[in-house]
């Protein structure tokens, strides 16, 4: 489906507002997210990190399960902000959670500097494993 303009910078702003709730006194590097499914609403988290690292949640990751928890299955677009002078693409396991639920969703990472990252997660992970592959088998 295109996305309007409004549509996108509805995104963009709750990722930056996500990024408000970051808990993450590890990394110090603060990530909010924020993902529109198809029907069209909005779901956003923050990083939340642990003193037992592997039980840290990536923003990107947050989003999609609230999203996921409240029944929607399909992303249309993942908003990625850091307050930083660079943008930061989804890191690997956030690649594969949103290949779940959108394989070819678009992607726009954007910070406090001028540079932005915008592409389609089927570009940030060629030959993802996922679902789709369980559908070729039948």
């Amino acid at each position: 489906m295109p996305l309007s303009s409004e549509q996108v910078q509805q995104v963009l702003s709750a990722a930056k507002a996500a990024a408000k709730h970051a808990y993450c006194p590890y990394s110090r590097f603060t990530v909010g997210a924020a993902v529109l499914a198809e029907d069209g609403k909005i779901d956003s988290g923050s990083n939340v990190e642990n003193a037992s690292f592997g039980l840290t949640i990536c923003a990107e990751r947050n989003a999609i399960f609230q999203m996921s928890a409240r029944g929607a299955r399909k992303i249309e677009l993942v908003a990625i902000y850091t307050p930083t002078e660079s943008p930061t693409a989804p890191c690997g396991a956030c690649r594969q959670v949103i290949n779940e639920f959108g394989p070819n969703a678009r992607i726009i990472s954007f910070c406090d500097g001028p540079d932005r990252i915008e592409t389609t997660l089927d570009q940030l992970l060629p030959h993802a494993f996922g679902p789709e592959m369980d559908a070729a088998k039948s």
